[in-house]
């Protein structure tokens, strides 16, 4: 099991209709052959399984994914610990993540946005 490094960029919406690069996740994941995140390997790597938040115009987001008691994925940032600041991962746990495809993130806000996977890349030891 490799560890993958993953960049999600902003797909296009009503507010950015040709979609945005700097607007996005970065992530670490443990994936598997099928593209799918591997929930025990999750388990055994979890504290290096990081999120980047990144958008034109506001501060950086750090902090990790998560899978929840209700078995979805989520970000949980290293703001104050407060379970409101988690995005949510929309059925993380049955899309493939390769490039090319679509995921859909429900942010801080309420906002649910979907996000192209713009690359997965093995992440360095």
């Amino acid at each position: 099991m490799i560890l993958k490094l993953i960049r999600l960029t902003l797909a296009r919406d009503r507010d950015y209709p040709d979609g945005s690069p700097d607007r996005g996740y970065e992530l670490v994941a443990p994936l598997g052959e099928d593209g799918h995140i591997d929930v025990e390997e999750w388990r055994k790597h979890r504290d290096r399984c990081r999120v980047r938040r990144f958008w034109v115009g506001e501060d950086e987001e750090h902090g990790h994914l998560i899978h929840t008691r209700g078995r979805t994925w989520a970000f949980h940032y290293d703001i104050d610990g407060d379970p409101d600041d988690d995005e949510s991962g929309y059925r993380f746990e049955s899309h493939v993540f390769a490039p090319g495809e679509y995921v859909s993130i429900r942010e801080h806000d309420g906002e649910l946005r979907t996000f192209r996977i713009a690359s997965v890349v093995p992440l360095p030891d």
